[in-house]
């Protein structure tokens, strides 16, 4: 048997295994689609968002009036913690607020100095959430947000009578991205394609299994249970700080995490290299800083995305055949999310080429660790090579 031969089988059986043996994750079935919420029977308990923000002006006016904006009685009030920030955010906070007359309802704290050891992001949840911790009667959830994510009215009573009733410590939305220029809908889909891959929701949702994920941008979670759990400051340095703080509050309890349509991200991406920055922040962490992980997830995807169309076009006979077959699985695997995203079916057939771009993006996210800029965010590299695992 010619080794073109093995090496088209063996991408044929990884689709199978995807398709059939890695929970379903391909189909995005686990949503947040159910219908229109009824008044709640009994009062929901109170929340506080806490917002880190830096250099957000451009959107957080939509995003915290979306919180101070919902319905069905929600107890809501809004904590955003002004990182350092050189445009205006918070300005940009307090007019929605009074635009609303929900001046009461947000509170600004100025953000200090980054610690060392720390990320950005976590060090400014820190002091949003010692901030509510302190007062004399905190309240039983938070809700951990991004300054660039906007909320349909009745988003976190559905949030807050699902954890209620489910006994949730956690429950997550993985918010909808921008997908309107061509760059977005070249790679948006195959970034929450390839998310849920790694961590199939279907799995993260079982309390036994022993995968946890959250989506960073909505995460309501039990004050109590984050508590037992260590608080932010247990995974401080996290680049990947949703799925960190998931695996440990899904120790405390059930936790959940959902594709929705009523969470949405206002960022939009003005081009490929937008996208190339927020994928090589973490792709490197994702594979812990290990050259040796990093090998093996070239020659993976190699075998998994580049292999089926490169038999399809350039092979012969049976391994021609298995190239095709690879190719039209891996397109098939991906409709649902091109439906989700409302793009053509079409886009399935471009999944090797998109894949090929995520690769060279973790490549990238390689070299720039390599080089001590690793995680650059926001004007700071958060991942130095001297932390390097």
């Amino acid at each position: 048997m010619s080794i073109g031969i093995l090496l088209a089988g063996a991408s044929v059986a990884v689709w199978i295994y995807l398709l059939l043996a890695r929970g379903g994750f391909w189909r995005a079935a686990e949503r947040d689609d159910s219908p229109p919420l009824a008044v709640p029977s009994q009062p929901l308990p109170a929340v506080t968002a806490v917002i880190p923000a830096r250099d957000e002006a451009d959107v957080v006016d939509r995003a915290v009036g979306s919180l101070l904006s919902q319905d069905h009685g929600v107890a809501l009030d809004v904590v955003l913690v002004d990182d350092q920030s050189s445009d205006g955010t918070a300005e940009a906070a307090r007019r929605v607020a009074a635009a609303l007359g929900a001046s009461r309802r947000l509170t600004v704290l100025q953000g200090s100095a980054l610690p060392s050891g720390w990320t950005g992001k976590l060090w400014a949840l820190q002091q949003g959430i010692d901030h509510v911790l302190a007062r004399r009667a905190p309240p039983e959830f938070l809700l951990l947000t991004d300054a660039d994510i906007a909320y349909a009215p009745d988003t976190i009573a559905r949030l807050l009578a699902e954890a209620r009733s489910n006994g949730l410590v956690l429950d997550s939305r993985m918010a909808k991205l921008c997908c309107s220029n061509a760059a977005e809908r070249l790679l948006i889909p195959a970034f929450i394609f390839f998310f849920q891959m790694l961590y199939p929701f279907a799995w993260v949702n079982r309390q036994r299994a022993g995968i946890a994920a959250a989506a960073g941008g909505c995460m309501l979670v039990r004050r109590d249970a984050l508590t037992a759990a260590g608080g932010i400051e247990s995974i401080r340095g996290e680049l990947i700080d949703d799925c960190a703080l998931a695996r440990r509050l899904k120790g405390q309890g059930p936790i959940r995490l959902t594709l929705t349509e009523r969470v949405r991200s206002l960022r939009p991406y003005a081009g490929i290299g937008e996208i190339r920055r927020m994928v090589a922040r973490s792709a490197y962490a994702q594979l812990r800083f290990s050259p040796l992980l990093l090998a093996g997830t070239v020659a993976g995807m190699a075998l998994t995305y580049l292999a089926p169309p490169l038999f399809a076009l350039f092979g012969a006979g049976i391994a021609r055949l298995l190239g095709i077959a690879g190719w039209a699985a891996m397109a098939v695997a991906f409709q649902p999310i091109l439906r989700f995203y409302r793009l053509s079916p079409l886009w399935g057939i471009a999944l090797p080429a998109i894949a090929g771009l995520y690769l060279a993006f973790t490549l990238d996210s390689a070299w720039q660790h390599w080089r001590g800029r690793g995680g650059f965010w926001k004007g700071r590299a958060q991942a130095p090579r001297s932390e390097a695992a």
